[in-house]
């Protein structure tokens, strides 16, 4: 299995500059060819690494979550990589390899590697192999509920979780499922959502998730709010709430994408 992230390089002066980005009120969309080395950032307390940033909490938009593809060279890391105490993280490799050390547990992961990091967690993140280091890394400030405890770590891989085929649809959609939707002390959701090549989301979803959908593998007709977007391996696409959406699986592989949601919580006021 292969996971797309961003290609980074520089088009050469003979590609036209019209691209296929999108930016709306209710959408935007952020194609691979847009993931390229002049934006890139660097973070304080890390060696090695570059990242893009492809979603930032921003007001009256998405304003849940931020999404990261953070590329590691051998060696780099950090010893303290998330900076507010009351964020919880998903990690999620696309390729090479990632030792974390999550409150004094070390987990290696391979491609299709996922760890969920809870707030308050002490973890390192380092690239202890030979080759590039790439990973997805979402962030979401937790919200605590009466009674509820924090979620645990929780480290797994889409190797080791198998999907979970939606309703009536004869196993053309399913969802991989990292963690338990009954489980109320989770308040976002990392997925990786799967189509076998002519299926499709029936209807046109419309809700108050926040999304991030990073392409992993697979080309689509996408819906975002009314129009429909050609989408492949490594476009993002962010939703805000209540952006309508559907779509349609192209081409002779699958179409599967890494979903972010926020769930379980009750709407500030």
């Amino acid at each position: 299995m292969s996971y797309a992230f961003p290609p980074g390089g520089l088009p050469d002066q003979s590609v036209s500059p019209e691209g296929t980005a999108i930016f709306t009120e209710a959408y935007a969309v952020l194609p691979a060819v847009t993931q390229r080395d002049i934006v890139t950032s660097y973070l304080p307390g890390w060696r090695g690494m570059r990242m893009w940033v492809l979603a930032r909490p921003l007001s009256g938009f998405a304003e849940t979550f931020s999404q990261y593809a953070v590329e590691l060279q051998p060696g780099g890391g950090s010893g303290a990589p998330e900076v507010d105490p009351e964020a919880q993280s998903v990690i999620f490799v696309a390729g090479g390899t990632v030792t974390l050390n999550i409150d004094g547990k070390r987990h290696a992961l391979a491609p299709g590697g996922y760890a969920y990091i809870p707030p308050e967690a002490v973890w390192t993140v380092w690239n202890d192999g030979e080759g590039l280091a790439k990973f997805h890394w979402i962030r979401k400030r937790y919200i605590g509920s009466e009674g509820i405890e924090l979620p645990e770590a929780l480290v797994t891989s889409d190797q080791e979780v198998g999907p979970t085929e939606m309703p009536d649809c004869q196993g053309v959609w399913a969802t991989t499922r990292f963690v338990d939707p009954a489980d109320l002390r989770h308040d976002m959701h990392v997925n990786i959502v799967t189509f076998q090549p002519g299926g499709r989301i029936p209807f046109a979803e419309t809700h108050v998730m926040e999304h991030g959908l990073y392409v992993l593998q697979g080309t689509a007709d996408y819906l975002l709010n009314k129009d429909w977007v050609p989408v492949g391996p490594g476009d993002f696409m962010w939703l805000r709430a209540f952006c309508p959406q559907a779509c349609i699986a192209t081409g002779n592989a699958p179409f599967r994408y890494l979903l972010y949601k926020d769930v379980n919580r009750h709407m500030p006021l």
